[in-house]
């Protein structure tokens, strides 16, 4: 029997087929494609996202085909500097396409294991007490422990479970492409500043070599299951804004997507669980949803390979919905809300005024941010110290970077007081005894993700605590 069966093909699954197989499970993807698509609808990696490359030591890959920008305009398109002292060893965007994220996170997934199977689709799927039985179009069965769905925003996986996926439907859509242009760039640019004064869902961006990634407001909605755009259309779009279509010709690419947003009732059903697009769908605006969703994995991995091995206490794989759940309604509201600031309306015109002079201020500008970037998330692991529930910055160490330590997966006691002990849990928890960085606490436990789960100095305390999130002592 398979470990755990994951349905899809993007960052999502790639991330968490890799957390699996640090903890030794057996992996196997399905993706119901018989080749990458080349397609890159995200372009970058948030700061949270970064540090997480950063954790499990595939950075150094990232920074070699990508590129560093502190730059802002990322909450609505409004355009203020980036913030100052932002809680991270990290402060920029990594701007790196969706399809080299996938190929690296691919390769780091089969490196460690993982096996993944192309041009295989899941059509049903059946659960029980001991394990999950999946049906592929081929007429393939299979059966595993558990099963994960990445499968997007139409997931066949949410679908056969009748999981529940409430919110509004699109109300606007954007067509977008990546294009070669006819025209001189300086010309270019200074039609779409023109058109951006009034129009802030139109713009054009040179990816090199004559080819730009154009957005530009669709005619209508044409609902969620919508046809690709055809070259036509999109020039019909670009003149009906700008007066002209550029002579856009050579499309490598092109699509549309709309507005709809929507939150799956819960992420979990017995044996099946939802991560990614498949459990939240939303606009694009802030680049959040690959982050999202990477997120989403770096999560889940962990629990889930701690339910497989046996050691998992009670609630930890429902804590996965518990987390992560309210992370991804916030992000829908703050989705919401920027895609209000971009409507050419005269209301939502003067609310953006507003908005962006309130953004002049310091502390509304990082926040903002913060929500953004993912480094604001705070899950809800009762009273405690402030740190408590954060995810804890990149720190230097005597013997390192914190980060550097954390890139087995596994729990991480940063012990300065060198007075701590984790026998028992040694084979799932780190004692790391260092009194370089500042934590800001006498020692702090971190989870295999990176967020504090006790600060303190006290055995008695930490004892208490330990079983909560690596179970019984051994």
């Amino acid at each position: 029997m398979i470990d755990v069966i994951v349905v899809g093909g993007g960052p999502t699954v790639l991330m968490l087929a890799g957390e699996l197989r640090l903890h030794g499970v057996r992996v196997l993807v399905l993706e119901k494609e018989a080749e990458p698509t080349g397609r890159s609808r995200a372009l970058g990696l948030h700061v949270r996202s970064v540090e997480v490359m950063d954790q499990r030591g595939l950075l150094e890959r990232f920074l070699a085909l990508g590129e560093q920008f502190a730059v802002g305009g990322f909450f609505a398109g409004i355009d203020k500097p980036w913030p100052d002292r932002l809680d991270t060893a990290h402060s920029y965007v990594l701007a790196v396409p969706q399809r080299v994220t996938e190929r690296l996170l691919t390769e780091h997934a089969t490196e460690l294991g993982a096996e993944i199977r192309r041009d295989r689709e899941l059509v049903g799927l059946s659960q029980d007490a001991d394990g999950v039985s999946a049906e592929l179009a081929d007429g393939t069965r299979l059966r595993s422990r558990y099963l994960v769905g990445c499968d997007g925003g139409r997931s066949t996986v949410r679908k056969l479970l009748g999981v529940g996926f409430p919110g509004e439907p699109s109300r606007v859509e954007t067509l977008l492409g990546e294009v070669e242009v006819a025209v001189e760039p300086q010309a270019l640019a200074a039609v779409v500043a023109e058109v951006r004064k009034t129009q802030v869902r139109f713009g054009a961006m040179p990816l090199g070599e004559g080819v730009y990634r154009v957005v530009v407001p669709a005619e209508g909605v044409a609902g969620e299951r919508t046809a690709v755009p055809d070259l036509d259309e999109f020039r019909r779009r670009l003149r009906a804004f700008a007066g002209t279509d550029f002579g856009v010709h050579s499309p490598r690419w092109l699509s549309r997507f709309g507005d709809a947003t929507r939150l799956a009732d819960r992420y979990r059903t017995g044996r099946v669980l939802l991560a990614g697009d498949a459990a939240h769908v939303h606009p694009p605006t802030g680049g959040q949803g690959l982050n999202l969703g990477v997120q989403d994995a770096f999560n889940l991995g962990w629990k889930l390979a701690a339910e497989v091995n046996g050691w998992a206490p009670e609630g930890l794989l429902d804590s996965y919905h518990a987390e992560r759940h309210p992370v991804a309604a916030d992000v829908l509201d703050n989705t919401r809300a920027q895609m209000e600031l971009l409507s050419s309306e005269p209301g939502a015109r003067a609310v953006r005024r507003l908005v962006s002079e309130l953004m002049d201020f310091e502390e509304v500008n990082r926040h903002l941010i913060e929500k953004i970037t993912a480094i604001g998330v705070r899950y809800d692991f009762g009273e405690g110290h402030e740190l408590l529930g954060r995810r804890l910055r990149d720190v230097p160490l005597e013997r390192g970077r914190l980060y550097e330590l954390m890139r087995g997966g596994r729990g991480l006691l940063l012990d300065r007081t060198g007075r701590l002990s984790v026998a028992g849990w040694a084979d799932r928890v780190d004692h790391v005894v260092d009194t370089g960085g500042d934590p800001d606490g006498p020692a702090v436990l971190l989870r295999p993700d990176g967020h504090v789960a006790w600060v303190g100095e006290d055995q008695r305390d930490l004892l208490g605590r330990l079983p909560t999130w690596f179970g019984a002592a051994a």
